[in-house]
């Protein structure tokens, strides 16, 4: 067990494979090692054990989630209410970073917070381009407030779902869906205290690419355009050819793979000649619109003459979920899909501008591209891009908003007053999977729609992870980490909490920045409850120090989706996330430390039942 926890973890990290597929297969060989038994050897062993993992609520009720979300999305409430932030909230600086914290993380207490980042995506760089503003001092507060927004609730990020869902299943009394809410608030308030103040001089003061698309900033760009053959341009200096696109500048010419050395200007151009062309976006328009050149890019991927129409330029990010991710746009046949040309190719913060038709996409980089406005549409409306130029989601059923609205609504309320006078306090997948049942019986969605919402790769991951946790109890393992961890804690003193606490939410805010925040959640939380058996009290605190934690990715941007998202979207670079993220990471570290143990008192333990014994 030890090996494959090992193992695990350093796959993770590297990123061998698919994360899902890591997780599935440490399943797999905790049924083949016989940790895990499908079938009762003895009368002491539980029948199909290792199937509990594909019963648990936590996937479960993460899977209604994302149809909720879903539902949110395709009828244009989230839409909306971002239409309504940018006419009520862009009247200053100071106020629309303030009430952007607030609203981002309000809606993420309840919904998956990745189609609230992508909303309001556009509508901060729209705004800030209409306003003279840099995005990059909003992207980063945005990402961060759907982070600590999604702590206020049980269902607000699938981590509290995990760690909760272990927890009951140990015999702990069960977390209700507002039981967490007082330190996710005071994490809010943290957060836009933080933002508002040190955080805000912290953060860039610089244009993002999406901010020169329609812009009159001069700021440039480099790419690579080749002469046709016939091309009216052979025999002509370089200076005849291009001299009236007076912004775009030639900067190297290769001909047959070699660079030409003298005077640009002076330079007669032949066919076949590739010219590295620098100037601002207008200029690079209308270079690609000379007749006898085309893009470097187009002729790699087989693009023909698509500027025949009106061409616009726009900029959008490789989601989470696309098709794309792994391959090269040659490998997407991108000119037959949707026939447009990918002007520049950014990568953490790098332009790359050599053989963009072979490069392996990755979640998170940012395309340039150019072409038609209606095949524009069709690209950015295929769920493979996330458009920073104009809202993303389309609301295909606005007239079923009011049901999407109520079955969320209904939801809430359930949660709020489960549990006072005549109202049972439901378990949180009851609930979710009515709200759900609910957006489909009322139009909102269709079944395909449905299924295509649930990130399954998300749902596969978190059940194989939950067998491993598993595999840490079966092989008493989560409780020799638990005698481990207290053996460094043991000063022959009574233990104060708070460092235990610390302890657990440092651990996993960690790990967290390493691998999953799914994977930190399913290790940590066995260990957790077996600290807490061994002390002989309540381990509930110890398991929100880990929910907590495993949520608190600030200090780079691959740690968690919202981060990699703003990371290409506003031009950021790496060390941007660990100067803003850092101190505030720090600051709710000791903040939790210290509010744990107070609001969970660690007291004697009382299990709800005989499971855990």
């Amino acid at each position: 067990m030890i090996i494959l926890v090992v193992a695990v973890f350093f796959s993770l990290v590297k990123e061998w494979l698919p994360a899902e597929l890591i997780a599935l297969s440490a399943l797999f060989a905790c049924i083949c090692a016989g940790i895990l038994p499908i079938q009762a050897k003895s009368a002491e062993d539980i029948p199909f054990e290792a199937l509990r993992v594909f019963s648990h609520p936590a996937p479960l009720t993460i899977a209604c989630m994302f149809v909720v979300s879903a539902a949110l999305e395709r009828t244009g409430v989230i839409e909306r209410l971002g239409v309504w932030f940018e006419q009520k909230a862009a009247k200053k600086e100071s106020v629309m970073l303030l009430s952007l914290i607030i609203f981002a993380a309000t809606l993420s207490a309840f919904i998956n917070n990745t189609p609230v980042v992508v909303i309001f995506m556009p509508i901060i760089i729209g705004i800030c381009k209409r306003k003279k503003w840099k995005a990059t001092r909003y992207l980063i507060p945005l990402s961060y407030a759907a982070i600590v927004g999604g702590t206020i609730t049980i269902v607000g990020t699938s981590t509290n779902l995990i760690a909760s869902g272990i927890a009951e299943a140990k015999g702990l009394r069960a977390f209700n869906l507002f039981e967490i809410a007082p330190l996710g608030i005071v994490f809010v308030l943290i957060t836009a205290v933080y933002l508002m103040t040190i955080g805000r001089r912290l953060l860039p003061d610089r244009l993002t690419l999406a901010a020169l698309v329609n812009s009159d900033d001069q700021r440039q760009f480099m790419t690579r355009a080749i002469v046709k053959e016939g091309s009216d341009l052979i025999g002509k200096t370089v200076k005849l050819a291009l001299g009236s696109v007076r912004t775009a500048r030639v900067v190297e010419v290769f001909r047959e793979g070699n660079k030409r050395i003298g005077a640009m200007n002076e330079m007669t151009l032949e066919e076949g000649d590739e010219i590295v062309v620098k100037g601002d976006l207008q200029a690079l328009v209308k270079v690609g619109n000379t007749e006898g050149i085309k893009f470097t890019n187009e002729a790699e991927m087989g693009l023909e003459e698509v500027r025949t129409e009106a061409t616009t330029i726009m900029e959008g990010i490789i989601g989470p979920n696309s098709s794309f991710i792994g391959k090269s746009l040659k490998d997407t046949r991108f000119r037959n899909q949707y026939g447009v040309i990918v002007v520049a190719l950014h990568r953490q913060g790098k332009n790359i501008t050599k053989k963009i038709g072979e490069v392996k996409l990755q979640f998170g980089d940012t395309l340039l591209v150019q072409g038609a406005p209606h095949r524009m549409q069709r690209l950015f409306s295929s769920q493979n891009f996330v458009s920073l130029s104009e809202p993303q989601m389309e609301m295909t059923r606005p007239k079923k908003a009011k049901y999407a609205l109520t079955a969320m609504g209904g939801f809430v309320l359930l949660g709020a007053a489960g549990g006072f006078g005549w109202i049972p306090a439901l378990p949180v997948f009851g609930m979710a999977f009515g709200a759900a049942l609910a957006c489909l019986l009322c139009g909102c969605l269709t079944p395909k729609e449905a299924y295509e919402a649930v990130e399954w790769k998300v749902i596969f991951m978190i059940m194989g992870m939950l067998g491993l946790g598993l595999g840490l109890e079966k092989t008493n393992l989560a409780a020799e980490g638990a005698n481990t961890m207290l053996s460094l804690f043991n000063t022959g003193e009574e233990m104060n909490p708070v460092i235990i606490v610390g302890a657990f939410y440092l651990l996993a805010a960690v790990l967290t920045e390493l691998i999953s925040n799914q994977a930190v959640a399913a290790l940590l939380t066995p260990i957790a409850i077996s600290v807490g058996i061994q002390l002989g009290i309540d381990p509930r605190a110890f398991v929100v120090a880990v929910m907590f934690g495993s949520s608190a990715s600030f200090t780079t941007p691959i740690g968690y989706q919202t981060n990699t998202l703003v990371y290409g979207g506003g031009g950021y670079k790496f060390s941007d996330f660990f100067k803003v993220g850092f101190p505030l990471a720090v600051i709710l570290w000791i903040v939790a430390s210290f509010l744990i143990p107070i609001k969970w008192k660690l007291a004697p333990l009382i299990l709800e039942h005989p499971v855990i014994q």
